[in-house]
Formats: structure tokens, C-alpha cells, sequence
């Protein structure tokens, strides 16, 4: 009698939600790493153009520039994941003419 192997089963694929939510975390660590260079060239261009270096001005600026690219970064990547996963398009459907609805 001869044995037969088992075939190898191929990996599941992943769902719809949990691929997004992944390629929202891949790409988030990318803006957050964006984020931290535009607040470090911003404390630079502070600490450049000032005789007087105050810490307070030097964390407000790293923190705020920082904050707001990374905010508007994430706002829009979310924008961009909602685009591709379709729940937008049946958002925008009109319903038909003829169903009596208006």
C-alpha cells in the first residue's frame, strides 16, 4: 500500500478589516517617523534664528509640528484606507428612479 502525503493547505487570507488595519499601522509608523524628522528640522530652524534658546519654546515647537503632521498624516491615510475598502462608494450610490423613493 503506498502512503500518500497530505497536501499542504495555502494560508488563509486575511480578512478585509484586519488587512486595513494592518496596512493603517504600517503605514502610521512611517508618518510617524516622518513626524519626528519635521519636528527636529522645525526645533532646528527655532534654535538657528534665536540668540536666546528658551527650553520651553524648543519642546512646544517639537511637540505642536510634531502633533500636526501627525494628525493631518493619519486623518488622511484613514481617508485613503476608507477609499480603497468600498464603503464609500455605496455611501455615494443614489437609490433608482423606480423604487418610489425620493
Amino acid at each position: 500500500m503506498t502512503r500518500t502525503r497530505p497536501r499542504p493547505r495555502p494560508d488563509p487570507l486575511p480578512s478585509p478589516p484586519q488587512s486595513l488595519v494592518q496596512r493603517f499601522w504600517r503605514i502610521f509608523r512611517l508618518l510617524l517617523v516622518f513626524a519626528v524628522v519635521v519636528a527636529a528640522i522645525a526645533v532646528a530652524m527655532v534654535a538657528r534664528g534665536d540668540d536666546q534658546l528658551h527650553l520651553n519654546m524648543l519642546i512646544a515647537t517639537a511637540l505642536g509640528t510634531g502633533f500636526t503632521v501627525l494628525v493631518g498624516a493619519g486623518l488622511m491615510t484613514l481617508v485613503f484606507l476608507s477609499a480603497s475598502s468600498g464603503h464609500d462608494e455605496a455611501a455615494g450610490r443614489k437609490p433608482d428612479e423606480g423604487d418610489g423613493q425620493r
